[in-house]
């Protein structure tokens, strides 16, 4: 996790820390080779310059998104808008983080991804990467 992120983390109130610690570490130990940096003001991991997942505070709770997501097939991922394909999750507690699902998503944002990096070059078209 970089420095930025423990700093975002450390703002929040101890029950949301505790869920962005757990799932920073998380994304961590399945996402290797991924960058971690603060984009648009939360935590985000990229991939070859590509943003894959992130998470914010949200007046829901913390919201968990990945920007592939509505490309996974998952029932517990919410798909929020038709134009982009991210899909989210929202966490109120550390108990209610399902590692076994998290991980599986993970998998799949490094498996299933659409170029966002250049959605500005292409006028807001996305093309599949992976």
């Amino acid at each position: 996790m970089s420095k930025d992120t423990q700093t975002y983390n450390d703002s929040l109130s101890e029950q949301d820390k505790a869920i962005c610690d757990a799932l920073a570490a998380e994304i961590a130990s399945v996402l290797k080779n991924a960058e971690n940096k603060i984009w648009h003001r939360h935590p985000v991991w990229f991939i070859d310059g590509n943003p894959i997942v992130g998470y914010s505070k949200q007046k829901p709770g913390i919201r968990l998104m990945f920007w592939s997501g509505a490309s996974f097939d998952e029932g517990e991922l919410a798909v929020r808008g038709a134009k982009f394909k991210d899909a989210s999750v929202f966490y109120n507690s550390v108990s209610e983080i399902n590692k076994k699902d998290l991980k599986r998503w993970l998998k799949k944002s490094e498996e299933i991804q659409w170029d966002y990096k250049n959605l500005i070059k292409r006028r807001g078209r996305l093309e599949r990467l992976k």
